[in-house]
């Protein structure tokens, strides 16, 4: 089957739909791609790029008579009209909020595929265009802030005084918060982060930011999103919204519910009350802001000093970049849907992805699909838990103490029968112990494994003292030499398979 690959109709779009790695994946996979000329020329793939990759560049009429035809954005009635029947349109459709279009679709007879309509299970998440471009977003929001802002973002100490670091505070802990924050803070910013969701916490703090909770937040529904919040809920938000703005430098809104208006967090009054030179970057202008003097589309400076930044497309900012992550989903999701690698698309309803990303097919609209479930945590069962006694885990209790009496009484053989030379020595080993305790659980959970690397140098010297002292004399001392060669081998080669598989994640196919 052909893909066809079309220069984007709508004014202003940057990206391309496949860049030239991502058509080489899928002539890989079987496809023929074909590349309207200049399709690329906006996140800066030239031609060129796309014939070495194996694609042809084709007039637009070739591109939109594809029998697969893959674009950023729904396309206008003009191309529409051009789409074959029969043939397969993959784009970002949004189905909830466009009821016409898929009727036009499914008029012209056209098998539509949405791509931000993916559910929000972890099969799914390679095909997820809404969180790779929401993390493309959420970066570069941090950086138009710092370009209009008119400080340094990390403190200093100089010579001339002393310089505070900017206090930035992002509301909304999903793709797009999560990504400002890391940004944020790598550039030295205080950074404070709020989300309706208390589960977000602990992915905030993992990121080097502080989290603030809704005095009375709301709970995540089965599809992924929060669930709205009541009015007393409302106004407990837009109460700390308030009053975090106000001691804040920089703010940053993500919140946005898929094919509905975005909500208003930042009222007007609420930016009256900010300091000059602070700074909103409202990530949901395109869908009406979340802030109340949003202009999408527009920068501009309130009369109280407050700049509002209201861009609408701001991965389109990262053009390339934005590109290759949304060829890249593509390519996921047609490696899902050519299970044969033969080029021939395979549109398996069964399949709960394919099924709920399709909006219409052979005649018939089947938007919206079935539920999914996707909620994160289980929901508590109270009565099971109430349901078991209490009994069984007093056993359990009872045998970890008579493992750890049993632990201590051969510590202390061990401490009483070893030589007096070494039994100085069992001090530092319960100092150190100890110490290692503090330190590793200090350490954030990223970084464990590039820890546990680097304790195989320890894990090497602890090999080398027990190889030498295997061959004693004392059957003890060469017994227990024995058991730290075993235990130390296993560290270490465990260690550095361990951490080749953690490699392997960062490698490029």
């Amino acid at each position: 089957m052909r893909i066809g690959v079309p220069k984007e109709p709508l004014e202003g779009q940057t990206l391309v739909a496949t860049t030239p790695d991502t058509a080489g994946k899928l002539i890989k996979l079987g496809y023929e791609v074909v590349v309207e000329t200049g399709a690329g020329a906006l996140a800066d793939f030239p031609d060129d790029q796309y014939r070495e990759a194996g694609a042809q560049v084709v007039g637009p009429a070739e591109a939109w008579q594809a029998d697969i035809v893959v674009t950023l954005d729904a396309p206008p009635e003009e191309q529409i009209a051009q789409l074959r029947t029969d043939s397969v349109l993959i784009s970002r459709l949004s189905p909830r909020a466009n009821p016409e279009l898929n009727e036009r679709l499914n008029k012209q007879g056209v098998t539509a595929l949405a791509m931000d309509a993916v559910p929000r299970i972890s099969r799914a998440q390679s095909m997820d265009v809404l969180s790779s471009m929401a993390n493309i977003a959420g970066y570069r929001a941090v950086i138009e802030a710092a370009s209009v802002f008119g400080r340094l973002f990390t403190g200093q100490v100089t010579a001339a005084g002393k310089m505070p670091p900017a206090n930035v505070y992002i509301i909304g802990a999903g793709v797009a918060g999560l990504a400002a924050i890391g940004t944020a803070n790598s550039m030295g910013a205080v950074v404070k982060a709020t989300d309706v969701r208390d589960a977000a916490a602990e992915q905030v703090e993992s990121m080097g930011a502080s989290f603030v909770a809704i005095p009375a937040p709301a709970q995540e529904s089965s599809d992924g999103y929060a669930r709205e919040m009541d009015a007393e809920q409302e106004k407990a938000a837009l109460k700390l919204y308030a009053e975090m703005s106000a001691t804040s430098d920089i703010v940053i809104t993500t919140a946005q519910i898929p094919g509905r208006p975005a909500p208003r967090l930042i009222t007007a009054d609420a930016v009256k009350a900010m300091k000059p030179g602070s700074v909103i970057v409202d990530m949901a202008a395109s869908s009406g802001g979340n802030c109340e003097l949003t202009r999408p589309g527009e920068v501009y400076t309130t009369e109280g000093g407050v700049t509002i930044i209201g861009h609408t497309e701001l991965a389109g900012r990262l053009p390339a970049q934005s590109s290759q992550m949304y060829g890249q989903n593509i390519v996921n999701l047609l490696k899902l849907m050519t299970p044969e690698k033969d080029g021939e698309l395979t549109v398996d309803l069964d399949d709960e992805i394919v099924r709920g990303i399709c909006v219409c097919r052979a005649g018939e609209i089947l938007w919206p699909p079935p539920p999914v479930s996707v909620a994160a945590t289980p929901a508590p069962v109270e009565e099971a838990v109430s349901a078991v006694p209490a009994t069984p885990a007093e056993p359990k209790k009872s045998r970890m103490g008579l493992w750890l009496g049993v632990a201590a009484i051969l510590a202390g053989a061990l401490v009483l029968f070893s030589p007096a030379a070494v039994a100085s020595y069992y001090t530092v080993l319960a100092l150190a112990v100890v110490v290692g305790f503090y330190v590793i659980t200090a350490v954030t959970h990223s970084l464990h494994t590039p820890l546990m690397s680097e304790t195989n140098a320890i894990s090497g010297i602890i090999l080398v003292g027990s190889i030498l002292q295997v061959g004693s004399t004392n059957l003890v001392v060469s017994g227990l030499s024995f058991i730290a060669i075993v235990i130390a081998s296993i560290n270490i080669f465990g260690g550095f398979f361990v951490t080749h598989r953690m490699l392997d994640m960062f490698r490029r196919d």
